[in-house]
């Protein structure tokens, strides 16, 4: 069967992007199309991949993500803008803003004017900071919190140089976040409300070049830790950078967290999907 996609890249988290809302296409995206359909080398190539799903509970459309591997995710950040813009133009809609169904819950996204996209995401839940001490493999407390996936945070003096594959490895199937695992985000302090970040991503065991949720995850924890203000800056390793920002009420938690950033559509095309 011929497969119409359009490929996407939100600050060069990249993504194979579909049109579901007939369900057509649900019984041919198993976990072994997808894996293929994201190989770089055998098929579109992308960090996962991406349907517009009819809503069920409250939303105008549902999201569905699912990583390179073809396992099914909560939520991705990155995911989110390009769906809200992908949305958008399929619908050919007059109004910049939608509301969509995900795993992790609702999210609200707006397409400005400058085609620049902002997600309002849900509340993050589960923080806690030092979940793991210091140590010979990692000289630093690691931090952590679920934005919609989970994610372990480590602020370091230096992170061009680290081996994230090490280390990312190391947080991703750390004892202290099983049995699901997490995303593994690797932060360093430009200014107090700019911080540069490499993330290792859970489902994709590598490096990606921009992680929506780790970026938000990345920057609570630093507000947490530090009592800086919103909104904070970061410099991604696709070369981009985006905003985040937030409201910390007067209990100790953040609501109204919001990413902004860009979503671009790369290029359209049709591919076979493997028998």
């Amino acid at each position: 069967m011929k497969l119409h996609f359009t490929k996407m890249t939100g600050a060069g988290n990249d993504f194979v992007m579909v049109d579901n809302r007939d369900l057509s296409l649900s019984p041919l995206l198993t976990k072994e199309a997808i894996a293929h359909l994201c190989d770089r080398r055998f098929g579109i190539g992308g960090d996962g991949l991406i349907a517009v799903e009819p809503a069920a509970a409250g939303g105008e459309v549902r999201m569905r993500y699912y990583n390179s591997d073809g396992g099914e995710a909560e939520m991705c950040g990155n995911g989110a803008r390009c769906f809200t813009a992908f949305v958008h133009q399929l619908t050919d809609s007059s109004s910049p803003d939608l509301r969509f169904e995900t795993l992790a819950g609702i999210i609200h996204g707006h397409v400005h004017a400058d085609g620049s996209i902002t997600i309002q995401l849900t509340d993050p839940k589960d923080m806690k900071l030092h979940a793991i001490p210091s140590s010979e493999i990692l000289p630093t407390p690691v931090h952590f919190v679920n934005t919609g996936v989970p994610h372990a945070v480590a602020f370091l003096d230096n992170v061009e140089d680290i081996d994230i594959m090490k280390l990312g490895a190391h947080l991703r199937y750390h004892e202290a976040f099983a049995p699901a695992g997490a995303n593994a985000n690797f932060a360093r302090v430009l200014a107090p409300q700019h911080l540069k970040l490499r993330t290792y991503e859970r489902g994709v065991e590598a490096e990606t070049l921009a992680c929506g949720t780790g970026m938000t995850a990345t920057a609570l924890l630093h507000a947490e830790l530090t009592g800086v203000s919103s909104p904070i800056q970061l410099d991604v390793a696709g070369g981009c950078t985006l905003s985040v920002e937030f409201e910390k009420m007067a209990d100790g938690s953040y609501r109204h967290i919001t990413l902004t950033g860009p979503a671009v559509v790369v290029f359209e095309g049709v591919i076979s999907l493997p028998d």
